[in-house]
């Protein structure tokens, strides 16, 4: 395995609070994925985890086997962001991961968090803490395991997560008929 620590990067598709199943039957895990611009110097932080853990795993045959599971999504946790038809995804590379236990969940200060804060969303910028891993379960792959999540700051959210407005409504006043339905 090999550690990887991801800062200011987006959030998307978090299931951070309660884990939940990809597929109907398969096990609920905790889940996310995180954006990092394709020009962001993480991206070689990541591609050093995946080749270290790959490594790791099989050693002389790392490079072959990467390449061979790189563009299969089920198989490989690092994925070109242009390929996928979400919003915020353009120009970025997508890391995924899960985990079956539940992530460590901060805020700036390092407090933790619950459902109630509305933090972390889909589309705020979050630190993260990962450990990449390379296995031969049902065929060869690499994956990220998530192990904590810290709220850095606030960001569109992606596809309306965020609460509605007041302003979002109109003023209705006084409904006069349900006004004379309570007196009578």
């Amino acid at each position: 395995m090999a550690k990887l620590q991801l800062k200011n990067v987006r959030l998307s598709f978090p299931d951070l609070f309660t884990a939940r199943p990809f597929n109907p039957g398969d096990e609920p895990k905790f889940k996310a994925t995180f954006l990092i611009e394709k020009d962001s110097p993480q991206i070689k932080a990541v591609e050093a985890a995946i080749k270290a853990a790959a490594t790791e795993k099989w050693g002389a045959k790392a490079d072959a086997i990467i390449k061979g599971v790189r563009a299969n999504p089920n198989k490989f946790c690092f994925q070109d962001g242009d390929t996928k038809d979400y919003d915020g995804y353009e120009g970025m590379m997508a890391l995924s991961a899960s985990s079956k236990s539940r992530p460590l969940l901060l805020d700036r200060d390092k407090n933790q968090l619950v459902e109630a804060d509305g933090r972390p969303y889909a589309g705020c910028y979050v630190n993260a803490s990962l450990e990449v891993f390379a296995y031969t379960n049902s065929g060869n792959g690499i994956s990220a395991a998530l192990k904590g999540v810290q709220f850095a700051k606030n960001g569109d959210a992606f596809g309306g997560g965020a609460p509605a407005s007041p302003d979002d409504f109109d003023d209705l006043g006084v409904d006069e008929e349900e006004t004379d339905d309570l007196a009578g």
